[in-house]
């Protein structure tokens, strides 16, 4: 789905993971959640820049994604940072651990977002990590790129 998609509200963007990784696959993945955390997300304030997603015990876990308190829950809360589980089917699950483990690949979060039923899925990308001298790469051809941009649009 394109970023510009109306049937989509984005809650978090992990934009520094297409600067650190190169990103093999993309994959779509619900996310088990109690009745506070879905309204501590809708207050827009939640955080998946340093999460990552760990096969264990036969499922996948989000680990260390901060979806902030519901002020109005009080004792009832939940813990800001604890481990999420992951809604796939168990080929994909497979398919993924399989990867991490002997690939040496890691899961990643790109998205965090209410889908156009109103659930919240997390967009989780299969992503190799860069070295330093890729990220330079990289960097160069984005200023490259946009000078192209200034150029031809300031010649036409």
């Amino acid at each position: 789905m394109a970023k510009s998609d109306p049937k989509r509200k984005i809650i978090a963007d992990n934009r520094r993971a297409r600067y650190d990784y190169e990103i093999e696959d993309v994959i779509e993945a619900g996310i088990m959640l109690e009745g506070t955390e879905v309204k501590g997300l809708r207050e827009g304030t939640a955080s998946i820049q340093d999460s990552y997603a760990s096969p264990e015990d036969g499922a996948i876990y989000l680990v260390n994604a901060y979806i902030p308190e519901y002020q109005a829950a009080n004792r009832f809360n939940h813990e800001a940072r604890r481990r999420r589980k992951l809604l796939l089917h168990t080929r994909e699950i497979a398919r993924l651990g399989d990867a991490v483990r002997t690939k040496g690949l890691t899961l990643v979060p790109l998205r965090l977002y209410f889908n156009e039923k109103g659930r919240v899925k997390v967009e989780l990308a299969l992503a190799k990590g860069k070295k330093n001298h890729d990220k330079r790469a990289t960097e160069r051809a984005r200023d490259w790129d946009r000078q192209k941009q200034r150029l031809l649009r300031d010649l036409g």
